[in-house]
């Protein structure tokens, strides 16, 4: 049997990601949520930007999609932008705020679950039914992808937080001309 090194690795990576207490990269997905209101979470910060509602909503989205290429299926796919980041209100209550919560937390449990059916690495360099790009590149991605957009959450959350623009000389702010302070190792590139 060819071991399963690299998918251990790689459950971890996305477990950290999505729910650990000492990711390297800082505050994990489950982390930064923590924090979001339903109020929040259907605001924007500008018109021509997505909200943190929908963002949730796009991270759920494409797990769902590793989990249906790791079932085989070649057709499905995300072509629009409702099933890309839904078609969701402005004002978010608190019962679509929980429902969008627990769909990212069911579909990170699915991804975990495919995963663990697989015996070996091997799989890792087959090709994505209907991509061009092998189930390692895919797996990679969704974990690159859950950091991207969690420290977009975190701007937006910072944004929303804040009434009117921040000076870079405000007295509040820390030696980066951040109001914000230095709770995370890394906030200075946030």
């Amino acid at each position: 049997m060819i071991p399963n090194d690299e998918l251990i690795r790689i459950i971890d990576l996305l477990n950290t990601t999505y729910e650990g207490e000492e990711a390297w990269h800082g505050p994990s997905v489950v982390d930064v949520l923590r924090g979001v209101t339903p109020d929040m979470a259907g605001r924007r910060i500008s018109p021509n930007t997505h909200s943190i509602a929908e963002l949730v909503f796009h991270m759920t989205s494409w797990r769902i999609f590793c989990v249906k290429k790791m079932q085989g299926d070649e057709k499905f796919d995300i072509t629009t932008p409702d099933k890309n980041f839904g078609a969701l209100p402005d004002k978010i209550d608190d019962f679509e705020w929980e429902a969008l919560e627990m769909e990212l937390s069911l579909s990170q449990e699915e991804l975990i679950n495919e995963l663990d059916k697989r015996d070996d690495d091997e799989f890792l360099e087959d090709i994505v039914p209907g991509r061009d790009y092998t189930y390692y590149d895919m797996l990679h991605g969704i974990i690159n992808h859950d950091m991207y957009h969690t420290g977009q959450i975190m701007i937006l959350q910072k944004a929303l937080a804040t009434k009117g623009p921040v000076s870079r000389y405000d007295d509040d702010a820390d030696e980066y001309g951040s109001p914000f302070g230095s709770s995370q190792e890394h906030d200075d590139y946030y």
